[in-house]
């Protein structure tokens, strides 16, 4: 059978069983018989244009890492955070902004109070708890409803079908650069939220882009807090950025050189101004400004979500519908939604040619173009050359995390969640009287009787396409194995009633 079949063949038959197309291979040797055997590893990509295998369980997972922690009714464990968890504690407050010029004794801090420009924020007593409120209604039934939110930037210049109407007009440079800063907005918005709502609020999040290319967050909220509240806390949000000014480059043709301590012109020998210093000019400025500022968009999407109910379950697959996407993957011709053409493609191009040489954080090599040596700077840096994914074509200014996960959500990390959907399949199996296969087997902690290890891991690849297939085809036959064997344990210790019709009268199923 292997022999009529194809690579590509044997590909797409992984892909339907849902097996990694694209392994990690280790050859495997068992000291004690002299054996060797060659085991493919999934890769673990997220992005289904990788693996779309994969890709899936990813998503899955994550699907089930939001669903155990948006309608909590007990308090997780605060012990032990999530791996994903936000930065909002690393974040900077709105009363005052500190920053580092010198030596730890030497701080400046600079007031930034509110904007006048802005509606105020109320503060209310914090309560000690991530739970939502219940609300019962007439007839005696208790609900814990919480909420979904989509928040967007704001509009860059007028869009027809994914493209700006007018290139010349749309403030490219903005998009790109709120693009960047994206990630601080967030954090702000959640700091703010917590202060306004009166108890710590958690969320899964997950970053994904519009149309339009700029990026937007759907937010899954536990609790439910006033829209009015929400609404609020949205149009009194927003990120003061006190860098330099970066709005003329200053090396366009000449490119500054390290000097063995940092960065200087190398025509005149000038050695660049350090970020404290640069910082400094700015603090002993009077007149000084922050250099970008930024909001949200006048677009905001609030709802309330009861659980468990099929709108939550629609949530869920909306809220994780991307991920296995890159930023830019929704805009190529595999997407249905979209439709590709040169208008597009040119937008994408106009955007990324911004992204290349914008600054993205303090330490970006990109302010090395406009005069600046970058914070901590180190030999080899290059404008243009920045190694943050943000200035990638295929991210456009999203570098950070594509999911954001508060601290307290399901008391749980990414790992745990994995190995309790692990511990499921097991305990099936083990209560159907079927013995699951080895966790440990070839594990490289099993010990010979010299005290060595048992199995000696080395990275191997493989020698053909032939033995390519083969090795994906014998993996393709051990999943359909599982699954035939939990599919069957599922049937044998479910509960009568919920057996089908076929295993209690030997008929066809119900209908």
């Amino acid at each position: 059978m292997l022999v009529d079949l194809t690579t590509d063949m044997v590909r797409e038959l992984a892909i339907a069983e849902r097996v990694c197309i694209r392994p990690l291979l280790r050859r495997v040797l068992d000291r004690e018989t002299g054996t060797e055997e060659t085991v493919p590893i999934p890769c673990g990509s997220t992005l289904e244009s990788v693996c779309p295998s994969c890709a899936h369980k990813a998503r899955i997972l994550r699907m089930q890492q939001c669903a155990e922690g948006w309608h909590l009714g007990t308090e997780p464990d605060q012990d032990q955070p999530d791996q994903d968890h936000d930065t909002e504690e690393n974040g900077q407050e709105d009363e005052q902004d500190h920053e580092q010029a010198g030596d730890e004794s030497d701080r400046r801090v600079r007031s930034t109070r509110r904007r006048p420009d802005v509606v105020d924020l109320p503060r209310v007593a914090a309560e000690d708890r991530t739970i939502g409120r219940t609300f019962t209604s007439p007839d005696g039934h208790e609900y814990r409803p919480s909420m979904f939110l989509t928040l967007t930037l704001p509009s860059y210049g007028p869009i027809t079908d994914g493209a700006p109407t007018d290139p010349e007009s749309y403030d490219y440079r903005r998009a790109a650069i709120d693009a960047l800063l994206f990630p601080r907005l967030v954090d702000r918005f959640w700091q703010n939220l917590r202060r306004c709502a009166g108890y710590k609020v958690q969320y899964f999040a997950t970053v994904e882009p519009q149309r339009r290319l700029a990026p937007h967050l759907h937010a899954a909220i536990r609790g439910a807090i006033p829209r009015q509240l929400l609404r609020q806390v949205i149009r009194a949000t927003y990120l003061q950025v006190w860098w330099p000014s970066f709005d003329r480059p200053v090396f366009v043709q000449r490119v500054p050189v390290w000097d063995g301590t940092g960065y200087m012109d190398a025509d005149t020998g000038e050695v660049l101004p350090t970020w404290e210093q640069a910082i400094a000019d700015l603090a002993d400025d009077p007149d000084n400004r922050p250099a970008h500022v930024m909001r949200f968009g006048s677009q905001a999407d609030i709802r309330g979500i009861i659980a468990p109910s099929e709108e939550a379950d629609r949530a869920i697959r909306y809220l994780t519908k991307y991920l296995t996407k890159a930023i830019a993957e929704p805009l190529t011709a595999t997407d249905e939604d979209v439709v590709v053409d040169e208008r597009r493609m040119a937008h994408i191009d106009r955007l990324h040619a911004q992204l290349r040489w914008l600054p993205c954080s303090e330490h970006c090599a990109n302010w090395l173009r406009y005069g600046i040596q970058p914070k901590n700077p180190t030999p080899g840096m290059q404008a243009g050359h920045c190694p943050s994914k943000a200035h990638d074509r295929e991210h456009l200014g999203v570098g950070g995390r594509r999911v954001l996960v508060s601290r307290h959500w399901s008391g749980k990390t990414l790992a745990e969640h994995k190995a309790d959907r692990a511990t499921v399949v097991r305990e099936t199996l083990h209560a159907a009287g079927i013995v699951p296969p080895e966790v440990e087997r070839l594990a490289a902690d099993v010990t010979a009787p010299d005290g060595l290890p048992r199995y000696v891991w080395t990275d191997t690849r493989p020698g053909d396409a032939g033995e390519y297939r083969k090795i994906i085809f014998a993996a393709i036959q051990e999943r359909r194995t599982w699954r035939e064997q939990y599919d069957a344990a599922k049937i044998i210790t479910a509960p009568v009633d919920n057996q089908p019709a076929i295993d209690r009268d030997g008929g066809g199923p119900s209908p």
